[in-house]
């Protein structure tokens, strides 16, 4: 399957997984979409066929991938392979404590020869294409050209793409949370880098909330990824395969994309997956329209239940009657 990274959709942990995949699909056929990390010690020792799961019907779908051990990423590659998704993607900007103790996510910046190994290795394991995702510095790493020799390192492993947070990332002092807000965004060293290395593609990520913002930026590097707002706001995916890609495509409304998802969730239910479960990813479809504090409120209020069936999500519609 052929794909482009113009537009994606960023890996978010407890957020990205196959039911928001789903209904994110509803609205562009184009984006490239990112599975939640999956740490490749979970995947050695744990269920890596649940782990994997997801509905043809999500492609094209890139997966991210957690770790540092060069043997056990090139196995967790292989696995992600035979599994179907398109892309495999090295987490190397996740700043939590949790993902630190294990060594990787944002602290491997630290050590870029390290992660040329792990990416060397994960090539060696499979054909797809296998990228990094990096923040633009970490720590007192705070500078260009700190960024441009990381880039230049990873890269001589074979890495071609690299997706960059435009934020620096503090590892000690600041949350997760706050390491998405904090940090001043610094879309001019993502530019700069890719001025540098013209040869490699390079996705720019963080604080991106709206199409027009979206284009700009886009036009002075390869593709866009976003984060937070496709998922509190996901009707912004409506107008991303006419205004990025450039196709023609009948308007629809926020219902029709809704009612588009109805078929699959009846399908999960039917198959024991809880209603909360797929509920919960489409809390901000109607983000600032009249009744959506209802809508919300009702699912927020019944999906929960055990018995709750798709009749919970057809009263909840009908509170913006």
């Amino acid at each position: 399957m052929s794909f482009s990274r113009k537009f994606c959709v960023a890996p978010m942990m407890d957020w990205t997984d196959r039911h928001d995949r789903m209904f994110l699909r509803q609205f562009s056929k184009h984006t490239l979409l990112y599975t939640e990390m999956v740490t490749s010690a979970a995947l050695a020792h744990g269920d890596a066929a649940y782990l994997l799961q997801h509905d043809v019907s999500e492609q094209p779908v890139a997966l991210q991938l957690g770790g540092c051990d060069p043997v056990q990423l090139a196995m967790a590659a292989k696995l992600g392979d035979d599994a179907g998704y398109q892309e495999i993607n090295l987490n190397v900007g996740c700043p939590s404590a949790r993902v630190q103790s294990g060594a990787f996510g944002a602290c491997l910046m630290a050590e870029p020869e390290l992660v040329a190994s792990c990416i060397k290795s994960m090539r060696s394991a499979t054909s797809l294409p296998v990228t990094v995702k990096c923040r633009i510095g970490i720590d007192d790493k705070d500078s260009t050209e700190f960024l441009k020799s990381f880039i230049a390192i990873v890269a001589n492993s074979g890495c071609d793409t690299f997706i960059i947070h435009a934020r620096i990332a503090i590892l000690s002092g600041l949350s997760p949370k706050e390491n998405r807000e904090v940090p001043p965004l610094n879309y001019q060293r993502v530019f700069d880098v890719k001025k540098s290395f013209p040869e490699l593609e390079i996705i720019i990520n963080g604080g991106l909330k709206d199409i027009k913002t979206i284009s700009e930026l886009g036009s002075k590097v390869d593709g866009v990824m976003v984060g937070r707002e496709a998922y509190q706001n996901p009707f912004l995916l409506s107008k991303v395969d006419s205004q990025i890609f450039g196709e023609k495509a009948e308007p629809l409304t926020r219902r029709d994309y809704l009612e588009s998802y109805i078929p699959y969730m009846e399908s999960e239910l039917r198959k024991g997956t809880p209603l909360q479960h797929m509920t919960r990813h489409i809390l901000g479809l109607f983000k600032g329209e009249p009744g959506g504090k209802q809508f919300r409120r009702y699912l927020s209020e019944n999906a929960f239940r055990k018995d709750a069936g798709i009749s919970v999500l057809s009263d909840a519609i009908a509170t913006l009657e």
